[in-house]
C-alpha cells in the first residue's frame, strides 16, 4: 500500500528550515505559506501579555518601584501592578516589606492595586527555609546550634513565658529568662517578627484605602492563599490550586487565614453561634484541603461568592484590573474594622477535641496531628472563653501567633519542616 504524500505546507516548512511555525515575525498561515501577524480582532485585545512567541520578549509595563523581590509596574492606566520575584514567588521578610511600600505608594498615587505574577504560580506561601534555619554557631562567643530536633529546654521556658505576656517582645522574654544561646533568641525574634510582619501585611491588604484585586493562576498555597482571603477581591483562572496547608508541615496558617475563617464564621452565624459554619472551615484548615480548581476553592470558603473565575488565563489580568478599577468607581471605601466577633468559644474546642480522641484512638491520625489540630480549634473557637463572647481581630492574630510558635518548638514539626524542604513530599509522624 503506498503512503500519501505530506501536505504541502509541511514541506514548505521542512525545505524553508523553520525551527517553528510560530516565530517573532508571525506564524506561518499554510492557507497562504505565508507567515501571518496576530490577530487584531478585540477579543485578543483581552490578552494584555499573550503567550510568547520563540525569540519573543515581553515588556511588562513600566516601573513604578523595583527591589530584589518585588516590582510595582503599570501599563499606562491608573492601576498599579505587583509582581513578585522571589522562586516560585515565595514570600518572605523583603517580600512583605515589599508589599506593605507598594500598598502605601498605591494608597498615594494610584486608584487600585493588582497583584498578578507574570509566570504562575500565584505564590508557593511563606519561605519555610528562612523561617526555620537553625542559627549558625557563634564563633566569638563559643555558641553552638542546637541539635537537630532537639529544641532546648531554655525554648520550651521561653514560649511558656511568651504565652503569659503577649505585650512583651521576644528578646525581652529571652533576656528575662538569660537564654545561654543568644543566636536562638535572635533567630526566635526573627521568626515572631516575621509572623508579626505577615499579619500587618494581610491587614494591611483588607483596610487599604484604595481597592486591592488578587489575580490568581496556579498554585496559591499557605501565606499565597492569606493574601487571597484578604483582598478585597479575587479573580483565578479555573485551573488553580488555592489552599491553606500549613498543617502538612506541622504548623497553622499564621498570617491571618484562621482569623479570616473565624470572621466569615461569625459574619454567617445564625442566632449568634458560630460554631456549625466553623467546624466545616476547621476542617478544612486542620485537613490542610487544597482546592483543585477555582471553583472548589469557592466551596472550601478561600474564594468569596463574589470572586471570579475566568477560563483564559491570559485574560486573567485584563479582567483583574477591570474588577479594581470597578471597586474604585463605585467610590471605594475600606470595611470597617471588625470589634464585636462572637466566637464558639470553649465549648466549640472541647467538641472538635472529642471527635479528635476518637480519630486518634482509631489510628486515624497521630498524636502529633492531634496536637496540631487542637492548636487550630483552639485559635478558631478563639481560646478558653465563654461561647459568644465578643473579640477583635487582634485576639485571633495573638492566638495565631503564639500557636504557631509553640508547634514550631516541637520536634515532630521540625522533621516535618526538614523532610518536606528535602524531598519535597509531607511527613507522617
Amino acid at each position: 500500500m503506498s503512503q500519501a504524500p505530506l501536505p504541502q505546507w509541511v514541506m514548505t516548512i521542512a525545505e524553508s528550515a523553520a525551527q517553528s511555525v510560530h516565530t517573532v515575525q508571525g506564524s506561518f498561515a499554510p492557507e497562504t505559506g505565508k507567515t501571518q501577524l496576530r490577530s487584531k480582532l478585540p477579543v485578543y485585545q483581552r490578552q494584555l501579555f499573550p503567550d510568547r512567541l520563540i525569540g519573543e520578549e515581553a515588556v511588562y509595563g513600566e516601573t513604578i518601584f523595583e527591589t530584589d523581590t518585588v516590582r510595582l509596574w503599570h501599563t499606562g492606566d491608573q492601576i498599579a501592578i505587583l509582581s513578585f520575584k522571589s522562586k516560585m514567588h515565595t514570600i518572605g521578610v523583603d517580600v512583605l516589606e515589599g508589599v506593605q511600600q507598594a500598598i502605601k505608594e498605591a494608597e498615594q498615587n494610584w486608584r487600585a492595586l493588582v497583584i498578578w505574577q507574570t509566570e504562575p504560580p500565584f505564590s508557593a506561601g511563606a519561605n519555610l527555609q528562612k523561617a526555620t534555619e537553625r542559627p549558625k554557631p557563634d564563633m566569638q562567643h563559643g555558641s553552638a546550634p542546637p541539635a537537630p530536633h532537639q529544641p532546648p529546654t531554655a525554648f520550651q521556658s521561653f514560649l511558656k513565658k511568651l504565652r503569659k505576656s503577649t505585650q512583651a517582645t521576644v528578646l525581652q522574654v529571652a533576656r528575662e529568662l538569660d537564654l545561654a544561646d543568644v543566636l536562638m533568641a535572635k533567630k526566635l525574634a526573627e521568626v515572631d517578627g516575621m509572623i508579626n510582619l505577615f499579619q500587618q501585611t494581610s491587614q494591611a491588604l483588607r483596610y487599604s484605602m484604595i481597592p486591592t484585586v488578587a489575580a490568581v493562576d496556579g498554585l496559591a498555597l499557605g501565606g499565597g492563599c492569606e493574601f487571597v482571603m484578604h483582598c478585597d477581591r479575587a479573580v483565578a483562572t479555573l485551573e488553580s490550586y488555592i489552599g491553606l496547608v500549613e498543617v502538612g508541615v506541622g504548623l497553622l496558617p499564621a498570617g491571618g487565614g484562621c482569623k479570616e475563617f473565624a470572621m466569615r464564621a461569625a459574619q454567617n452565624a445564625k442566632d449568634g453561634d458560630p460554631f456549625p459554619q466553623l467546624k466545616y472551615y476547621f476542617q478544612t484548615v486542620a485537613m490542610a484541603e487544597l482546592a483543585k480548581s477555582a471553583e472548589q476553592a469557592k466551596e472550601l470558603g478561600y474564594l468569596r461568592l463574589a470572586d471570579t473565575v475566568v477560563m483564559h488565563r491570559f485574560e486573567l489580568l485584563h479582567v483583574a484590573k477591570a474588577q479594581a478599577l470597578a471597586l474604585a468607581e463605585a467610590g471605594y471605601r475600606p470595611p470597617l474594622r471588625a470589634r464585636e466577633i462572637p466566637v464558639a468559644g470553649n465549648t466549640g474546642i472541647a467538641t472538635i477535641q472529642s471527635q479528635l480522641v476518637n480519630m486518634r484512638e482509631g489510628g486515624f491520625i497521630s498524636e502529633h496531628d492531634n496536637l496540631i489540630a487542637s492548636k487550630v480549634a483552639h485559635v478558631m473557637c478563639g481560646g478558653d472563653l465563654t461561647p459568644g463572647s465578643l473579640v477583635d481581630e487582634d485576639w485571633f492574630l495573638e492566638l495565631e501567633r503564639a500557636a504557631f510558635m509553640e508547634l514550631l518548638a516541637t520536634e515532630k514539626t521540625q522533621a516535618r519542616i526538614e523532610h518536606t524542604l528535602r524531598t519535597g513530599k509531607p511527613l507522617r509522624n
